[in-house]
């Protein structure tokens, strides 16, 4: 079974505070806990679930692999790196094709799938790069050929199963062959263990990477690199890696899709008498006229000036948001000028409409109270 994403499991979203994952797990471990849900082992199981997000997430240095390796960083069975290939098998198995479980006759395994969380740019998201990663990774020990067992010896037929791989139970009525609990289904034992590997046959690595990312990917798109995963057991295939995309916030631009949002202040002055200005794309920057009487919050739309998905059609729109900007630090002079301007706005007619309409609604409503 895959292992759920530590945050899923306390249903916190992945900036949450410490106080916020503290109040998340208390949460999560009193509806449970197995003194409230006797004999359920559905709860029992959320209830370690939950215990063992918790413990990475509240770990500030185990928190930090988990965002950038996912559970492959973090490793909370214990058992130390030789360990990696049940770990990923049992976490990612299910999830992308079962293929990385345990047992099988001869111990013939998939290398498990693994994971990447690459941060992008906008701009690279949208045009496009290639990225070098560094992943930890297992792979076959050079000393005894992935083997486990020391140079010179060999394994040897498993004792309890006699190489088969599988043992048979019996339970009642009933005989029942199952995975062989020594050997794991390999069939074989390792009486001379390598002394590089301690006779499991693999051994922690960091590999470097080169990713292209192609134009258009968005938040959450993956990249299959296939190959790029945990190494096989006793000659099986090597898993493949996944590198999942997260967008860094950007200091003009919010994404949604294909279409790309910012907001522009302007001046009251260019707002009241209508203008043109300057607004920036991420091809550079285009003329964005502003007609007479433009309210704030007015939504302008420059069509073809947002993203062309990685799926392809085509690209969306720049839609700017006008936000009329009140002007301060206002000299003497200024300030005259404005009252000046008020005070003819209010003996030459409506120049406020909005504001006139609230107040008449103000008026009565109020009226409507007192009748």
């Amino acid at each position: 079974m895959s292992k759920r994403d530590y945050y899923e499991v306390l249903g916190v979203g992945r900036d949450a505070t410490e106080a916020e994952l503290k109040k998340a797990y208390r949460r999560v471990a009193m509806k449970h806990h197995p003194d409230r849900n006797p004999d359920n082992k559905e709860s029992e199981e959320k209830f370690k679930e939950a215990n063992e997000a918790f413990e990475v997430l509240s770990d500030a240095d185990k928190k930090a692999r988990y965002d950038q390796y996912g559970h492959a960083g973090v490793n909370p069975q214990g058992g130390g790196a030789g360990d990696f290939g049940d770990i990923f098998s049992d976490i990612f198995g299910d999830i992308f094709g079962g293929s990385g479980g345990r047992g099988g006759r001869g111990g013939v395994r998939k290398g498990a799938d693994l994971r990447y969380n690459l941060e992008l740019d906008l701009e690279n998201a949208v045009k496009g790069t290639t990225v070098k990663i560094r992943i930890p990774t297992a792979v076959n020990c050079s000393s005894c050929d992935g083997t486990g067992a020391k140079k010179g010896s060999s394994p040897v037929d498993c004792t309890t199963c006699n190489g088969i791989g599988q043992v048979r139970m019996q339970q009642g009525f009933f005989s029942v062959q199952q995975t062989c609990p020594r050997c794991q289904g390999s069939g074989k034992q390792i009486k001379d263990p390598c002394n590089t590997c301690h006779g499991r046959g693999q051994v922690e690595e960091q590999k470097t990477l080169s990713v292209k990312v192609p134009a258009g990917v968005d938040d959450g798109d993956r990249i299959r690199l296939t190959g790029e995963g945990q190494a096989g057991v006793n000659g099986g295939p090597s898993g493949d890696l996944y590198v999942q995309v997260h967008m860094r916030p950007h200091k003009l631009f919010a994404r949604d899709g294909r279409d790309l949002h910012c907001e522009i202040p302007i001046s009251f002055v260019d707002a009241a008498l209508g203008g043109e200005l300057e607004v920036p794309t991420l091809d550079g920057r285009v003329k964005l006229k502003i007609p007479a009487e433009t309210q704030t919050g007015k939504l302008f739309r420059l069509r073809g000036k947002g993203v062309t998905s990685v799926r392809g059609g085509p690209p969306g729109d720049l839609l700017c948001r006008v936000m009329v900007e009140t002007p301060v630090k206002l000299t003497r002079r200024q300030k005259d000028i404005l009252q000046e301007f008020q005070s003819i706005g209010e003996s030459e007619g409506q120049q406020s409409p909005k504001k006139t309409s609230w107040f008449d609604g103000v008026k009565k409503f109020v009226d409507d109270l007192r009748a």
